[in-house]
């Protein structure tokens, strides 16, 4: 399996286990404030990132490219820092609305990369490759 195949499936995974642990904390509590944080966690982290993961996997050359790896990190970065700012602005914490607007459109960046990668040819367009040596016939 790529490597950028396993890191989404790991880093899925994670989110998987966060998305409910807040879910429980919102049956157990109640409360239900933080429901859009818990759903951005699910939908963008543990659903995205699986199909992600599960497209590179699929397509091995296109998971060997650098840009595979920028998309992921990009898309991850920007993950990791809405959903913690999304569940405090929806305790009430005012602060953070700037926070989830920026990491909001870093996740939208990565979303276009991946757009990238998956519209872009299996094979890049120029190979580099040798010249066949010309042997003298004569």
């Amino acid at each position: 399996m790529p490597r950028v195949s396993e890191l989404y499936f790991k880093t899925a995974v994670i989110f998987f286990i966060i998305g409910i642990a807040m879910g429980l904390n919102m049956a157990i509590s109640h409360d239900h404030t933080v429901i859009g944080a818990h759903a951005h966690c699910n939908l963008l982290g543990w659903v995205s990132m699986a199909i992600f993961g599960g497209y590179h996997a699929l397509n091995p050359k296109k998971a060997e490219r650098r840009i595979a790896l920028i998309q992921y990190y990009v898309y991850t970065a920007g993950l990791t820092v809405l959903v913690p700012a999304l569940f405090m602005m929806l305790r009430g914490n005012a602060a953070m609305e700037p926070v989830v607007a920026v990491s909001s459109l870093i996740i939208f960046a990565g979303a276009l990369l991946f757009a990238f990668i998956v519209f872009s040819p299996k094979e890049p367009a120029i190979t580099p490759s040798a010249a066949p040596l010309r042997q003298d016939q004569g």
